[in-house]
């Protein structure tokens, strides 16, 4: 594997087991058999008014993967060169999104639960909150 950091198209969407029952389904994640990272810190966004955003940061070294449990939201992804727009709507459904990729959660339906499992515990330094900051190290680590 090369040197380079990820792109959006890295950001991949995985499917998780659906096991159905008529009293209700059920969906499970593993580390290392759904996920590329074992899971270290798992949080969760609620109660986020309609149409609201969150996110806008990536991180140097954590990879986190999202999944909608509930509701309905928009994953933008950027690079520093391209753009992609992801939606996520399904709790069986979710998105890794690797260190070196800027994300921002948007367009969030009412009553809406993102839940994030990550692979690192909370690290203020991990995260890149500033476009420039963010587009300075892309240009760093691909030069």
């Amino acid at each position: 594997m090369d040197n380079k950091l990820p792109t959006v198209y890295n950001c991949e969407l995985i499917y998780l087991p659906k096991i159905k029952d008529d009293r209700g389904n059920l969906t499970y994640v593993e580390n290392s058999r759904h996920l590329s990272f074992d899971v270290n810190r798992v949080f969760y966004l609620y109660d986020i008014p309609g149409g609201e955003n969150r996110g806008a940061h990536a991180h140097y070294t954590c990879h986190q993967f999202l999944v909608a449990v509930c509701g309905s939201f928009e994953v933008i992804l950027f690079d520093g060169a391209i753009k992609r727009q992801v939606q996520l709507n399904r709790p069986y459904m979710g998105l890794h999104i690797p260190p070196g990729v800027w994300a921002e959660e948007v367009n969030f339906s009412s009553g809406a639960v993102c839940l994030v499992l990550a692979s690192h515990t909370y690290e203020a330094n991990d995260y890149i909150r500033d476009m420039d900051e963010f587009l300075q190290y892309r240009n760093e680590k691909t030069v």
